[in-house]
């Protein structure tokens, strides 16, 4: 029979399992990552991994209205947006082994199989699947103390009943070292006027079904719950009320951590766990929650022109679609002390009505991350808006190939030019494809290859970008730790890439190619001289898969700085 792997002679780390119960986003990620922060607070060293259910190697072929904006990691993975939480309230790099799919699963122990890793067995679920993700969980926690393990989708589901077997199986075999955290729904019907916990009982029977019984509830919903009435809830789940953790709705996620410290949580699961109590400072965490809660005596409005809000309506429709450029701005704007409304305009809608009704009460304007035709025309007058407008912008990925586009068309004068991925037979292709070569891009099927990951970056002096990632001190590290001039990292993916053919082309109307790749084979950041826009940048890569709360990105920083210099001219 095929074991998994033994971790590598070192001490044996804790495992912390949260699953979820009621309903799906319910927060189990913002409860695992903020446990993961008290933890590494305390001194450990923490590590996690998000357990997904879909048959999906990865996240990245997954429409995002579907299942969120997927989150893009410096190794390349894409991964889902609970390995953004992770980066964000860690401050840690996620990637490969912070995250597995059932899809991987299965994939590997058939490709296992097919090379007769199983020596001639037969494979069943229990326990060549089971052993796997075992293997998976225990890799995650190579030279590490404590793993936090979050359990996709929704206990009773049929889907991950394999991750929960793989949990009873390690608990049962590590006993000490493993714990249950369960997040589970309280609602509050308002013609009862009081919260409801038979739904979380329900859940946790689920749970001990499956042969798991957790040590720690943890009850989400619009309130907290009394101490009587945890205390109750505690007699009919078999967990003590003081292991009852209330998680109310509140004002920012980041305060979460807070929350669940003042409820002593990290506290006692480590007591669970028989690990030692080391002492905590979260003063630049209470920092950052006291300077998101605090009046703002600015305040602008950013358009974020795409194309996957055109099924719904309204500026907080669909965000998830959007969710690491949304925390990006957020970042911003507390780093700034700037009050920002986020504007959500379908591009769609752009090609219906024109871009003046939809872009003219705004301060900046954003044009993220997309794919295809549907909606590119839109984006492209968005950006032509913003240029003669003379609105600040910044591209991220295609919203930098489409300003290229843009800029070819409407001032060099090449009516027909584009990309081609939406016009493979036009004339002038702006962005176009280039042979596969291994040592920049990843196969993803067949047929399609992808810049995947941290690429460098070599800044041009006296541009915009330079002096953006100058002021910043952004600049990437050597080994040694020390800031290299000139030099970045971002985070890439795409497909096509801008067309070498064009850049004197370009560049002799005032275009300016700010960034490249070391090797100058790549476009990677453009911009426009101060002579023609006060605030025009567009990056191949994307900044906002590396913004982090307590260090906000530079682009978006100055973005709102020149969103605020923007409307006090206006």
């Amino acid at each position: 029979m095929h074991k998994p792997d033994q971790t590598p002679n070192q001490a044996q780390p804790a495992y912390v399992f949260v699953s979820g119960g009621v309903i799906s986003g319910i927060g189990k990620g913002v409860c695992a990552a903020s446990l993961a922060l008290l933890l590494k607070k305390r001194g450990f060293h923490v590590s996690s991994i998000k357990c997904e259910n879909y048959l999906n190697v990865d996240s990245g072929t997954i429409n995002p209205i579907e299942h969120g904006d997927p989150f893009l990691c410096d190794d390349g993975l894409e991964a889902d947006m609970d390995l953004g939480t992770y980066e964000r309230f860690l401050g840690d790099e996620m990637g490969h082994a912070n995250f597995t799919t059932m899809g991987q699963i299965y994939k590997t122990v058939i490709d296992r199989e097919r090379s007769m890793g199983y020596d001639g067995e037969d494979v069943e679920a229990i326990p060549h699947v089971s052993d796997e993700i075992i293997r998976r969980i225990k890799e995650a926690g190579v030279n590490k103390d404590i793993v936090i393990v979050e359990l996709g989708g929704t206990a009773g589901e049929y889907q991950n009943m394999l991750y929960y077997e793989a949990c009873r199986i390690m608990k049962v075999t590590m006993p000490r070292k493993v714990i249950n955290v369960h997040v589970s729904y309280l609602p509050l019907p308002h013609h009862l006027g009081e919260p409801k916990t038979k739904p979380t009982q329900m859940s946790v029977t689920t749970l001990m079904s499956m042969g798991i019984h957790p040590e720690f509830l943890v009850l989400r919903g619009e309130v907290g719950l009394d101490q009587r009435r945890r205390y109750i809830l505690g007699l009919r789940t078999s967990i003590p009320g003081e292991n009852v953790m209330v998680a109310p709705d509140v004002e920012t996620i980041y305060e979460v951590p807070l929350l669940f410290a003042q409820q002593e949580f990290d506290t006692k699961i480590l007591q669970q766990l028989d690990l030692p109590l080391h002492t905590q400072d979260l003063t630049d965490w209470q920092a950052l929650v006291d300077n998101i809660k605090s009046k703002k005596e600015k305040e602008i409005t950013i358009a974020v022109a795409g194309k996957y809000l055109s099924k719904n309506k309204g500026d907080f429709e669909l965000v998830d679609v959007y969710n690491s450029l949304i925390e990006s701005i957020k970042h911003a704007s507390w780093n700034t002390k700037v009050q920002i409304k986020i504007k959500f305009v379908s591009t769609l809608e752009i090609e219906e009505k024109g871009a003046e009704p939809l872009l003219n009460d705004v301060d900046a304007i954003i044009v993220p991350i997309g794919w295809g035709k549907r909606g590119a025309e839109g984006k492209i007058q968005a950006i032509q808006y913003a240029r003669e407008h003379k609105v600040p912008y910044l591209g991220l990925c295609y919203g930098m190939q489409l300003a290229s586009i843009e800029f070819a068309r409407n001032v060099v004068g090449l009516k027909d030019a584009d990309t081609e991925e939406n016009a493979p037979h036009t004339q002038h292709k702006i962005i176009h494809s280039i042979p596969f070569n291994p040592k920049y891009q990843t196969i993803k099927g067949e047929g399609t290859s992808m810049r995947l990951g941290a690429f460098d970056c070599v800044l041009k002096e006296g541009t915009l970008a330079h002096h953006i990632y100058e002021k910043h001190h952004a600049w990437k590290k050597n080994a040694e730790g020390v800031l290299q001039n000139g030099l970045i990292s971002e985070r890439h993916r795409h497909r096509y890439e801008f067309n070498n053919e064009y850049r004197k082309i370009l560049e002799a109307k005032g275009f300016v190619i700010s960034g490249t790749s070391p090797d100058d084979f790549f476009v990677e950041i453009i911009e426009l001289p101060k002579s023609m826009h006060p605030y025009f940048i567009a990056t191949q890569p994307h900044p906002e898969y590396k913004s982090q709360p307590l260090k906000p990105h530079p682009l978006f920083i100055e973005l709102v700085n020149a969103a605020v210099d923007f409307k006090e001219r206006k």
